[in-house]
This record gives C-alpha cells, sequence and structure tokens, in this order.
C-alpha cells in the first residue's frame, strides 16, 4: 500500500486541492488550498496532476514517516524541512524511501506550505473534490484537521518528476506585503476620507483570522451608509467592513454570502501573498484598475507556462 503516516500534526493540518466548485449555491465554500501557487508548483515538481489533494500545514510541528517509496516537495513557507534530520530545499523535489521521516519546523518565513507527495493524497472525493471543510466538518480525512497516527493513502504515480523549481519564480513572501486590490462592489458605501485612510493605512493581521477568513486591525474606515447591506455573493479575495469599521479578508473556506459590504477584492495574483500571513504581520492596500490587474495575471501566467513548457508540462 503506498501511503504517508502522521507522525506530529501541529497546529491544523488539512487536506487541500484546488477546491470544489459548482455547490455555493447550496450554501458550500470552495474550500481548497490557501496559496493555490504552491499547491499547483508542489504537484507538477513531483509529477502529479496541478489539482492533486496535499498537505496543507499551517504554522509547523509537522512530522511524516513515508510508508512507501515516493516523491515529494514542500512549497509555500518556510519551514526548514529535513529529511532524516537532514536539511533538504522547498520548492524542490525530493527522493523519500520507505520509513523515512519527514520534519517541517515552526515558520522561518510565511505562515502556510503544501506538502505534495507523488500520487496525491487519495482519500475518497466529496462533490468532486478532497479538500477539507473544517466548519462542514467533511472533505480530506474524515472531515477533520489530521492528528497523530493517521495513515494517508497516496494514488497511483502520474508522471515524473522535476526536480526544482526555477528561484527567480518563487513568490516573494513578506510579513509587510502590499496588496493589489480592485475597489467594489460597495465601494460606493465608504467616504472619500474613508477610502482614503483605507489605502494608506498600515494594518495588522489579528488573532481573527483562519481559513475562512483574516482579521485586520488599523485606521478606522469610515462608511456612508453603515456596514449592512441585503445580502448578497461572497468571493475569497472580498473585502468586507463590518460595524467596527475594522476590514476582513475572506479566503478559501469563506461564507457563500454576506451582509457586510465588500468595499474591495484583492486580485486573484496577490492570494497567495495573503495565505503566507501570520497574526501580527502588517499589510497595505493599493488600488488597480481591471486591465491593470488583468496584465498582472497574464504576467504571471506567462512566467508559469514557460516553466511549463520547459518541461513538457500540460496544464
Amino acid at each position: 500500500m503506498r501511503a504517508i503516516g502522521i507522525i506530529e500534526a501541529g497546529p491544523p493540518a488539512t487536506i487541500q486541492d484546488l477546491g470544489r466548485f459548482g455547490f455555493r449555491d447550496r450554501g458550500v465554500p470552495v474550500s481548497g488550498a490557501m496559496d493555490r501557487q504552491a499547491l499547483v508548483v508542489g504537484n507538477l515538481l513531483v509529477g502529479n496532476d496541478p489539482g492533486a489533494a496535499a498537505i496543507e500545514i499551517t504554522l509547523g510541528g509537522f512530522m511524516a514517516e513515508f510508508l512507501c517509496d515516493a516523491h515529494f516537495a514542500v512549497t509555500g513557507a518556510d519551514h526548514a524541512p529535513t529529511l532524516n534530520g537532514v536539511p533538504v530545499s522547498s520548492w524542490t523535489c525530493h527522493a523519500a524511501g520507505r520509513g523515512d521521516s519527514l520534519h517541517l519546523d515552526y515558520a522561518r518565513s510565511g505562515l502556510r506550505s503544501c506538502l505534495a507527495v507523488s500520487g496525491g493524497v487519495a482519500v475518497p472525493e466529496i462533490m468532486g473534490s478532497r479538500s477539507t471543510y473544517l466548519r462542514g466538518g467533511f472533505g480530506g480525512h474524515e472531515g477533520r484537521p489530521l492528528r497523530k497516527g493517521d495513515i494517508l493513502p497516496l494514488g497511483n504515480v502520474v508522471g515524473k518528476p522535476i526536480f526544482a523549481f526555477p528561484s527567480g519564480l518563487i513568490p516573494p513572501y513578506s510579513d509587510r506585503p502590499t496588496v493589489r486590490i480592485i475597489p467594489g462592489p460597495q465601494d460606493d458605501r465608504v467616504t472619500e476620507e474613508g477610502m482614503q485612510s483605507f489605502l494608506c493605512g498600515l494594518y495588522e493581521v489579528t488573532v481573527r483570522s483562519d481559513r475562512m477568513g483574516i482579521g485586520l486591525s488599523g485606521p478606522p474606515i469610515g462608511l456612508a451608509r453603515g456596514a449592512d447591506i441585503i445580502s448578497d455573493g461572497t468571493c475569497a479575495g472580498a473585502i468586507q467592513v463590518s460595524g467596527n469599521r475594522q476590514p476582513t479578508i475572506l479566503a478559501a473556506d469563506c461564507q457563500t454570502t454576506g451582509g457586510y459590504v465588500k468595499i474591495a477584492t484583492v486580485i486573484s495574483t496577490d492570494l497567495p501573498l495573503l495565505a503566507q500571513l501570520s497574526v501580527g504581520a502588517g499589510i497595505r492596500f493599493t488600488a488597480v484598475g481591471l486591465i491593470e490587474a488583468r496584465e498582472v495575471y497574464l504576467k504571471n501566467q506567462y512566467q508559469l507556462r514557460s516553466f511549463y513548457d520547459r518541461y513538457g508540462i500540460a496544464t
């Protein structure tokens, strides 16, 4: 049996893929990896399909044992990984033998990492995805965080490993990022002074942060007509402002509808930066238009495509 065993899970570690699509009209969030680029790259490095299920590790303190020969890659935050006590590089594919142990220390930079293993984590699909939705108690491994003693089955190997991701394409994770946003859809509810405060202020990530949303504390955002609206649709990256005039950035497990004003949305290219923000990190916002956001997205995709094409990867 191809499998990996959990020795220490640390803070919540879950199984995630690219998410669960087509069920938001029934109240089911997309979920999936917080840092999707880390997931995709990790999978490609070990020869998996881009959306194969992997282990998302938060903070660190994680240890696993390989119960079979396999390739693995750790992408995302810098958790100083070691294999049998020997340091190994992140964003690189490594070979592990049966009985080898992998340890991820507490993050030196960033917050979340992705452990991709050849064959992918082969837990059952629910609504077309293997992602864990913790609040709903389904998906992943029994709908819960991983814990010591769990045995995770691995699928069949489908492709050849690639042994390194170009360093120039690794996202520039920072604990003080400037994130690009597109104003709206309810930016008309923000006063001119409120929008100025939002775009000029430094906000700090609070303990009110998880896979559902990233709570921020900083300059109050003035609203012209209050924070409440008739509930409408949400998405990851939407920035809500509630009655306390503080912003919350919705994340992978966010609710499907919300009744607070959404003053802006983080562009998709910058979402991986949010996944790596720990409590106490700072964040600034800068407004861009749709054309610039599209150009940034296409540039990012072009750079990744050059890597895919070099190795004949079809995505």
